[in-house]
């Protein structure tokens, strides 16, 4: 087709997955599903008609997708958050993904007529999960979870992508040359975590540093400079022989509690970046699958799926957190959110690169697995949570009617502060605070409402103050409002 041709067809896609999103927010479905859907109807199969089978562009685009997407998921945690949480997180991105494919494996192997290596390399591909449909659901009826659930969920599925790729790379190695190379391919796999692990704090470190010190004339450039660190971090990484998909992800977990210029707007545009890398995949694998050639493969895929979701996810969880300090019912909902999503799509394909012979009965069964995956789990977590009793609501803070951020004009922040009802600032006039000189009060937070502040304008319990100056004069703003004492009354 012609060019011009190409990019109308990619614009309608892109425009239908995202008009798509809004009917999944009225029916609870996980939007990467309507995505899903959407490539479904414009392929070979459906009314759209467009032939695209080229397993090797679509794993470009989607190993290039998901590194954004991990990335954007990096700068999007908050360290503080995951670090009660780190050491289950972890075990569950290794020793849980390694279990359930063990598990499912085993099934595979014994019930579908798969040779042993073959079975173990289905069950690797859909090993790893995706939070982000999770919390789409979530935001989508105005409810969060508990405790450490979140942050443990963002963490296993923001760090599990690498255990996934090493089994699934490691599993056709070892079809193509035999079982003997398995202490090789374990020593590559302590290789890759550590060097990805190293260079992605590292250049996440340089790289904050960078968007602070370089001083460029356009602000339109730093959205630039931020994709190329992307594309750095995991050039790098796999340079390097470490895992790329780490690198990124810790590279903007690194970037996302650092304080740089345009910090605000840099992750706006990555979470947009991410939705439109989401939906590219997600179209795509609607693309490549075939709807005639999916009943022939119902019946595994069910299988399969139902494995993964009912006894393999579920006893590697269990596994995983066992003596931790998360409830029985925290435990529960952990192994039902489990969904498969962007990564098996990418995984998926390798086997047909490699010119597997099992190759396109595997990747039709993947999306059984992904899609049942993602409508069964997305379209019951919020009851599930409900009846567990780990639901609670999302504090959805009011906008402020105005931003302020940090630019390479000035070195001033703008912060918030929250006056507690046992300051000494509760009572006082802002006039009597007395805070540095060079501090503004920009806005007051009360309630719902938002108040342009004056000095005879008076502090109350639970006021949010935003307030502008240098890093040393927002120390003192500080220590004045959380001083303890008694107020004006």
């Amino acid at each position: 087709m012609h060019v011009s041709l190409w990019l109308l067809v990619a614009g309608l896609l892109v425009l239908c997955s995202v008009l798509a999103s809004k009917v999944s927010e009225r029916i609870g479905v996980p939007a990467l599903l309507m995505f899903l859907g959407v490539g479904m109807v414009a392929g070979s199969d459906g009314p759209g008609g467009i032939q695209f089978d080229d397993a090797a562009l679509a794993n470009f685009i989607g190993t290039v997708a998901l590194a954004f997407i991990l990335f954007s998921g990096g700068l999007d945690t908050n360290w503080s958050s995951i670090r009660p949480v780190l050491g289950r997180g972890a075990l569950l991105a290794t020793a849980g993904v390694v279990v359930s494919a063990v598990l499912l494996g085993l099934f595979v192997w014994l019930t579908l007529g798969f040779s042993f290596a073959g079975a173990l390399l289905l069950a690797a591909i859909v090993s790893s999960t995706d939070a982000a449909a999770v919390f789409s659901v979530l935001r989508s009826r105005g409810v969060s979870l508990k405790g450490n659930l979140r942050p443990l969920l963002e963490l296993e599925s923001g760090s599990n992508d690498p255990m996934a790729v090493f089994l699934t790379i490691g599993m056709l190695q070892v079809i193509a040359k035999g079982g003997g190379i398995w202490p090789a391919l374990v020593w590559d796999f302590a290789l890759q975590m550590t060097v990805g692990a190293l260079v992605g704090v590292a250049v996440g470190r340089l790289a904050a540093i960078a968007v602070n010190r370089v001083r460029l004339d356009y602000e339109g450039l730093y959205p630039v400079l931020s994709i190329s660190v992307v594309m750095l971090v995991f050039g790098l990484a796999e340079l390097l022989r470490g895992n790329g998909f780490l690198a990124v992800y810790l590279a903007g977990i690194v970037m996302g509690n650092s304080d740089f210029l345009y910090k605000r707007s840099l992750m706006r545009f990555h979470d947009g970046l991410g939705w439109l890398m989401q939906i590219s995949m997600f179209v795509i694998l609607g693309l490549l699958v075939n709807p005639s050639d999916l009943p022939s493969v119902a019946g595994a895929g069910l299988l399969t799926a139902a494995f993964l979701m009912f006894i393999a996810r579920p006893l590697a969880v269990h596994l995983c957190l066992l003596g931790s300090d998360f409830t029985r019912a925290e435990r529960q909902l952990v192994a039902w959110t489990g969904l498969r999503g962007a990564v098996p799509i990418v995984l998926a394909t390798f086997p047909l690169i490699a010119g597997y012979a099992q190759s396109h009965r595997i990747f039709n069964i993947v999306f059984f697995v992904v899609f049942l995956s993602v409508f069964l789990q997305g379209r019951t977590l919020m009851a599930l949570a409900r009846f567990l009793g780990v639901d609670q609501p999302i504090d959805a803070r009011p906008r402020y009617p105005l931003e302020f951020e940090r630019t390479g004009d000035h070195q001033s922040e703008t912060r918030e502060f929250e006056v507690l009802p046992e300051s000494s600032a509760v009572g006082r006039t802002i006039a009597e605070l007395g805070l540095p000189p060079d501090a503004l009060i920009l806005m007051i937070r009360r309630g719902r409402q938002f108040i342009v502040p004056k000095g005879k304008t008076r502090i109350e319990a639970r006021d949010t103050l935003m307030v502008m100056a240098d890093p040393k004069s927002l120390q003192a703003v500080r220590e004045v409002i959380e001083h303890r004492g008694e107020g004006v009354s």
